[in-house]
């Protein structure tokens, strides 16, 4: 293009492109423009300097004879500044010295160096638990730098890490807008909380991405009524609390145990009695379900009673359920679950006996025991000394009765005592029992004695 001729005495004129082509960012040094300069003097008059402003990122080379390229320095980014206005000034040398300017606007062309990012790294969104289906729970964003279609972001749902996860039967991601629409209804008690990824990727040639954490956090809902754990209350045999006569005023008569499966104040219980055959004679502490005495019992009270507490949460609208106590009064009532006094002693009777018995039957076996080891080993002797002609190889006599079973229990009788012959027949070896000998074996002893003098 040619530039305005001055209105001085001497001009300067300037030729170049009319218009410079866009350039690609991220290039190298670049042509932007190529343009000719002259000045109709001669001599020092018709010399000309050329030169732009300091602040671009731009150079002016020369080519041929007057001939002019302007170039980058180095790779531009568009997203850093995407026009630049440049001004040439052609300066000549003579006195005094006249000048001329051309503006060249140069644009600086996208090329989708830049990846969507997200507005944060990581989102957390809140679900409340019964949720409709294709409830609206939040949105995540991502941006991109870059230009046109290379600016276009899509969204996505990730593969989650956990492939125990059906993510794709509980949520859903619009890819146009980021918005995040619960495919089905929630259960706290099931499911609290769960994370997945996300991703927004650009329209790019080639195409970039990045992603973001979405952790989505199931809001309870007071959905579940308390449970009575204690007294249960399973429709089986009532179970009754026994409580003294002589009870002063807070006495514990047992405590009502209950649970509720939601979370956080929903699952505060306080307790509170609403019904008792005898009013004014029990109370429940509201905030951890103690029945105790209001004041002393006396005769005059009923022995039964029947108490029915409500357990309520603190939800809103706030659960309850009711829970029915059976209270008997006794007489000399202390420790119920303890034995009776009189049952130790009962005990360690039995207990002695026992002892006695084993010991008994030891005795027993052992004397039996020595009974047939004695009458093995006279039999044994007798036929040592069969060969000798044939006698009672035991002079006449007694054998102790206690050493004898003649009962055919395995008891030993101290009634009876035998006597004990070995016969000498030569054919037979045999012991031949004779009758017993009645208790009169202290004469007998006495007769030994005197015959056989120590």
């Amino acid at each position: 293009m040619t530039m305005p001729r001055s209105l001085r005495r001497r001009s300067t004129r300037c030729r170049s492109q009319r218009t410079a082509r866009p350039i690609p960012e991220n290039s190298a040094e670049t042509e932007v423009a190529l343009f000719r300069i002259r000045d109709r003097d001669s001599g020092e008059n018709g010399k000309m300097v050329c030169s732009i402003q300091d602040n671009v990122p731009f150079m002016l080379k020369p080519s041929v004879e007057n001939f002019y390229r302007l170039v980058t320095e180095g790779a531009l980014d568009r997203e850093i500044r995407a026009q630049y206005n440049i001004t040439i000034t052609v300066t000549d040398l003579g006195t005094p010295r006249m000048k001329t300017e051309q503006n060249i606007t140069v644009l600086v062309s996208d090329v989708n160096d830049n990846a969507p990012a997200f507005t944060q790294t990581s989102y957390t969104l809140f679900l409340p638990e019964n949720n409709s289906p294709a409830l609206h729970i939040g949105s995540v964003s991502a941006t991109d730098r870059d230009s046109g279609t290379n600016a276009q972001v899509t969204y996505s749902l990730l593969t989650p890490q956990d492939p125990h996860l059906p993510l794709a039967s509980l949520v859903s991601i619009n890819a146009e807008n980021g918005h995040l629409f619960a495919l089905r209804s929630l259960d706290y008690e099931a499911l609290q909380a769960f994370e997945f990824r996300v991703g927004a990727t650009d329209r790019g040639s080639p195409a970039l991405s990045s992603e973001a954490l979405v952790r989505v956090v199931v809001v309870d809902d007071n959905d579940n009524s308390p449970f009575v754990l204690y007294p249960l209350q399973n429709g089986s045999a009532p179970c009754t609390e026994l409580v003294p006569r002589a009870a002063e005023a807070g006495y514990l008569v047992t405590k009502v145990v209950a649970v509720d499966g939601d979370s956080g104040q929903n699952a505060w219980l306080s307790f509170q009695l609403l019904k008792a055959t005898e009013p004014g004679l029990f109370s429940v502490w509201a905030h951890n379900g103690e029945v105790r005495t209001a004041r002393p019992l006396s005769e005059r009270d009923a022995a039964k009673h029947r108490l029915v507490v409500l357990v309520k949460d603190n939800g809103e609208p706030p659960l309850s359920a009711t829970v029915t106590l059976h209270v008997l009064l006794v007489d000399g009532f202390s420790q119920p679950y303890l034995p009776l006094p009189e049952a130790a002693p009962d005990k360690a009777q039995a207990d002695s006996l026992t002892v006695y018995l084993v010991i008994a039957l030891a005795s027993v076996s052992s004397l039996f025991l020595f009974s047939v080891l004695l009458f093995v080993a006279v039999r044994l002797c007798r036929r040592n000394r069969a060969a000798s002609g044939g006698r009672c190889s035991v002079p006449e006599g007694h054998f102790p009765g206690h050493l004898v079973d003649v009962s055919g229990t395995g008891t030993l009788s101290q009634s009876y005592q035998y006597e004990v012959c070995l016969m000498g027949d030569h054919e037979s070896n045999e012991f031949k029992f004779l009758k017993p000998i009645l208790p009169n074996f202290l004469d007998q002893d006495s007769r030994r004695k005197s015959e056989f003098p120590e």
